[in-house]
């Protein structure tokens, strides 16, 4: 089995030219990945919440997660706004606090909010109070996060990119090709 870090930066040169600019930043991305993914390995989903402006790359994740033909089981990620449709709603922390004892009771075995967008989001602050959380965060950088620039001109191919390491780095993991 091969160390995550090593086999990231296999990944990454692997892949034509669309994460060459991940190259660099494999040491922050790798371990806080690792780290994330020893709970979805225990069982424990991963909530999606992402800004408005990444509604559509919500959409894409959810859809291609679990994309037909795959050769791995069903994975648990879950829209938080399929489970509390009321989420733009949500204005403070005691809200917040019992968003998070809704989810405790329906997940006894813990979850992860996985947070995309920009912290200036009210949905971030949901994800900000939980220490198991997993951010792609823009314009922050933040414990549990892996930093972005939403002025990138080139964010959302980043986005598409990182999702398709994620997504080759689960299979990795569950293949046994990978040790966390």
């Amino acid at each position: 089995m091969m160390d995550l870090i090593k086999w990231s930066l296999d990944a990454i040169r692997s892949s034509s030219k669309e994460l060459s600019w991940m190259e660099e930043r494999r040491l922050e991305w790798a371990p806080l990945l690792a780290s994330r993914l020893r709970y979805l390995i225990d069982g424990a989903p991963f909530i999606v919440i992402c800004d408005e402006d990444r509604d559509w790359f919500e959409s894409y994740l959810l859809r291609s997660i679990n994309r037909k033909g795959s050769h791995r089981p069903i994975l648990p990620f879950i829209s938080l706004k399929s489970l509390y449709p009321r989420l733009n709603d949500i204005n403070s922390k005691e809200e917040i606090s019992l968003l998070d004892d809704m989810l405790s009771i329906s997940f006894p075995n813990g979850f992860v909010y996985f947070y995309i967008g920009k912290s200036s989001s009210k949905l971030c602050a949901i994800a900000k109070n939980r220490a198991s959380s997993y951010m792609w965060l823009f314009d922050e950088q933040a414990e549990n996060s892996f930093y972005l620039s939403s002025t990138d001109e080139n964010l959302d191919f980043k986005l598409l990119s990182m999702f398709r390491l994620f997504d080759r780095t689960i299979d990795a993991v569950l293949f046994g090709q990978v040790e966390l």
